[in-house]
C-alpha cells in the first residue's frame, strides 16, 4: 500500500482565508487574493507574523473546500499521514492536533506527525504547498497552488489546483 503525506496549513487547512480575515480585523485593510501572486505570505500580509502566534490561530482555521471528502478518500484507499511542521508558532502544536480531531475524526493520532523540519519524512507521494518540503521527497510530489506558490514551475512535481484533481489523480 503506497504511503500518503500531506501537508495540513495551506493544504487541508485555508490559511489565506483566515490571514485575510486577521487583516481585516486588525487594520480594516481588505487584501484581495488576486493580488498575492508570487508574494511570500509574510509579504503579502503585513500583521501576519502576529497572527500566526495568535491564541487559537490555527485552532479555528477554515477546512480546504473538499479536503475532508478527498482525505476520507485517501485514508480508505492509502497508508495517510498528515505531516505538518508545529513547531514554529508556540500555540500551533496543540492546536493543529485538537483542529485535526475535530475536522478529520476519522485520522488517527498515530497518522499525525507534527514535527520541526519535514526532511525525515519519507513515503510515495507528498501533498504539500511549499515546494522547500518535497524538495528532499524521493516520492511522487504535488504542489497545492497558493498564492505564494502561483508562479513557480518546477519540473519535480506536479502541481494540483483543487482536492477533486488530486483525488481523479490517485
Amino acid at each position: 500500500m503506497k504511503k500518503v503525506i500531506v501537508d495540513m496549513d495551506g493544504v487541508m487547512a485555508d490559511v489565506y482565508h483566515q490571514l485575510l480575515q486577521f487583516e481585516k480585523r486588525d487594520s480594516g485593510d481588505e487584501i484581495e487574493i488576486s493580488g498575492l501572486a508570487g508574494l511570500p505570505e509574510i509579504e503579502a500580509f503585513p500583521n501576519g507574523k502576529k497572527h500566526v502566534n495568535e491564541i487559537g490561530f490555527f485552532r479555528t482555521l477554515p477546512v480546504m473546500e473538499g479536503s475532508r471528502e478527498a482525505l476520507k478518500y485517501l485514508n480508505d484507499k492509502y497508508e495517510l499521514y498528515i505531516v505538518s511542521a508545529g513547531m514554529e508558532f508556540s500555540n500551533s502544536l496543540r492546536e493543529k492536533f485538537d483542529w485535526l480531531a475535530e475536522h478529520f475524526p476519522f485520522i488517527s493520532w498515530e497518522q499525525i506527525v507534527l514535527c520541526g523540519s519535514k526532511k525525515v519524512v519519507s513515503g510515495d507521494v507528498m501533498i504539500d504547498d511549499y515546494p522547500r518540503n518535497p524538495d528532499h521527497f524521493s516520492g511522487e510530489k504535488f504542489i497545492f497552488t497558493q498564492p505564494h506558490n502561483e508562479l513557480l514551475e518546477n519540473e519535480n512535481y506536479k502541481r494540483v489546483n483543487s482536492w477533486e484533481e488530486i483525488m481523479r489523480i490517485l
